[in-house]
């Protein structure tokens, strides 16, 4: 009767196949140590003819003791060569990632505007500012031109400065006019037939 695929175990590294698991496992029946490591040995060489072009690696070797360690199920008891991975280091969670608490709202603008306009708002009134608050005004306007073309209006621009920095920016839409930009079209993707 056929024995397929489906019915064997299932891998623990699938790229390597079916062919260097059994080696694995009928590494783990030999009795003498010695003649284990030995067999460790060739078994991590025929893993390495596998992917010659990872060869150039440095942490390549230590990688491959760590797949047979895996493969293994870390009950092949040799001399490995370097340290090999722990199984309670294979299910790791990263760390969650701590945002900060800070208000959402204008998130299209991003953290940086949002740090700027708050540096421009504790500045003295004077030329040096009102520079910085007209380069970060256009700077916001450009920004929401790429996300939406059709909400980019200096009247949102000017009510959204001076939201983000608690009233304490305020332009004046009649003396105030940002610079128009032009929005760029992104290409469909599709390329033209030569004829």
């Amino acid at each position: 009767m056929l024995r397929y695929n489906t019915q064997l175990k299932t891998l623990a590294l699938p790229e390597y196949g079916r062919n260097i698991q059994n080696m694995v496992e009928h590494c783990l029946t030999i009795e003498d140590r010695a003649e284990r490591t030995r067999c460790a040995y060739s078994i991590v060489a025929a893993m390495a003819n596998l992917f010659p072009e990872l060869k150039s690696g440095g942490e390549y070797n230590h990688k491959l003791w760590d797949h047979l360690a895996i493969m293994s199920d870390f009950k092949l008891d040799i001399d490995y060569p370097c340290e090999v991975i722990r199984p309670d280091s294979l299910h790791t969670r990263p760390e969650k990632v701590k945002y900060s608490g800070r208000n959402n709202r204008f998130r299209q603008y991003g953290q940086v505007i949002q740090e700027i306009v708050e540096k421009a708002a504790g500045m003295q009134p004077g030329e040096e500012r009102d520079t910085l608050v007209m380069m970060i005004a256009n700077q916001m306007k450009k920004i929401l031109i790429s996300v939406n073309n059709e909400g980019a209006e200096d009247m949102r621009i000017f009510k959204d400065l001076a939201e983000m920095s608690h009233g304490e920016i305020r332009l004046d839409p009649e003396h105030t006019k940002l610079r128009e930009y032009i929005p760029v079209v992104q290409p469909n993707g599709k390329k033209k037939k030569k004829k």
